[in-house]
């Protein structure tokens, strides 16, 4: 479902796993239901935000490397000058 891009499998799948005993997996299928439309929508389109993703997590480190001792100008200048 994950490799293919079949994410209208997902309701079927979900609705299996509710029939088992398995609390675990419910607790999960219940997450997913919170936004169904979201996660069907990534299962199913070729679109990938880990480029972005990546990015954030530079930023972050960039910042948590500053603490205390950097302010919003320096951290700037860091985010634009690094790699």
């Amino acid at each position: 479902m994950m490799r293919d891009q079949h994410g209208h499998q997902l309701p079927a799948w979900m609705d299996r796993v509710l029939e088992d005993d398995l609390p675990a997996l419910h607790s999960l299928v219940n997450g997913l239901l919170r936004d169904l439309h979201a996660v069907t929508a990534g299962l199913s389109t070729s679109w990938s935000s880990g480029q972005v993703e990546g990015h954030v997590t530079r930023v972050k480190l960039l910042k948590r490397m500053g603490f205390g001792r950097a302010n919003l100008d320096l951290l700037r200048i860091r985010i634009l000058h690094s790699p």
